[in-house]
């Protein structure tokens, strides 16, 4: 019998491993990310209050409106850039960057690189 892994399951065990060691501050907050199948959402989290300081993602209704002729990468990047820019708005240059246990290819690495070329720095 052929048993199949279940990809959820290793992507938590992995991002157990990493957020072991990342850990969001009010100086240097953490940023989170989720990619589901259709959507992907990003959020700046201060671990020590627990709050969320600023989120983004392709549901909102600002950027939902420029998507329409977009791929998921290219959505994803700017999804980084506007929480960027709502990031810089609150005061937020310097983050720890959160990748949720997903690899760092494909959409969670052009999220990453709109939201350094919006001007925030991991």
């Amino acid at each position: 019998m052929i048993t199949k892994k279940d990809k959820n399951k290793l992507r938590l065990k992995r991002h157990l491993r990493v957020r072991k060691n990342i850990f969001g501050t009010a100086e240097c907050p953490r940023l989170n990310v989720y990619r589901s199948t259709n959507n992907i959402y990003a959020q700046v989290i201060d671990d020590a209050t627990g709050n969320t300081l600023v989120a983004a993602n392709t549901l909102q209704a600002d950027i939902k409106d420029q998507l329409a002729d977009l791929n998921k990468s290219q959505q994803a990047e700017l999804v980084g850039k506007r929480l960027a820019e709502k990031a810089a708005e609150k005061g937020i240059t310097q983050v720890v960057f959160d990748r949720g246990g997903y690899l760092y290819t494909g959409r969670v690495a052009a999220l990453a690189d709109g939201a350094r070329k919006a001007g925030l720095q991991f």
